[in-house]
């Protein structure tokens, strides 16, 4: 191995173990508790190791929410791919989003914050951009076979996230009283709504 395969090695170790303790941070005491100077303590390196990987604690923010993006997406293709129909793909990838908030809440707290992100925020993150494209070819091939084709993919498309987002986000904190065996009222009501949705978008 040479010196510089060696120096490369090294570093991609240090940054694993700058996002590996940074997750554990997160999930032992939440998004807020994130910090830096934490992360650098735990693994006994220096504060500027850490920046010589994440420039600022919103930059190793950021990796986390490319990651969040990317598993997502990875759920809701199985979830589209399981049906042939765009109208069962929407549902299916709204039920398939509900599943992921609820097994990553972490994860889902660090990519939405306050909301959706913003047209910058996506542009600026080609995962979320992804995940955007996925659902919109279903949504346009769900328009497409229904009786309004003139339809405003982009506003339709906004429709379809904020409503995933809305009931996802007042819905998370009551399920986590949920009790073995109750009804999941979150995930009922999801696909209540997606229900109709889809009948308004095709007729």
């Amino acid at each position: 191995m040479g010196i510089a395969e060696r120096r490369y090695r090294q570093k991609e170790e240090v940054r694993s173990l700058i996002l590996d303790t940074a997750w554990k941070q997160i999930q032992e005491e939440g998004v807020q508790s994130l910090s830096v100077r934490k992360v650098a303590d735990a693994i006994e390196y220096s504060v500027p190791v850490i920046y010589s990987h994440f420039e600022s604690k919103e930059a190793l923010i950021g990796e986390f929410v490319r990651r969040g993006f990317c598993l997502l997406t990875r759920m809701a293709i199985e979830a589209r791919d399981a049906y042939d129909k765009p109208t069962a793909q929407l549902t299916a990838i709204a039920l398939a989003y509900w599943e992921f908030a609820s097994q990553n809440l972490e994860y889902y707290q660090l990519m939405f914050g306050l909301g959706i992100p913003t047209c910058e925020k996506a542009h600026s993150v080609s995962e979320i951009l992804t995940f955007g494209g996925l659902v919109k070819d279903v949504i346009q091939k769900a328009v497409l076979s229904g009786s309004h084709p003139a339809v405003d993919l982009e506003l339709k498309f906004q429709s379809y996230w904020s409503i995933l987002h809305g009931i996802v986000s007042i819905r998370l904190k009551h399920n986590c009283n949920r009790k073995e065996g109750d009804p999941d009222l979150g995930k009922a009501i999801l696909e209540d709504t997606i229900k109709g949705y889809i009948y308004a978008l095709v007729g």
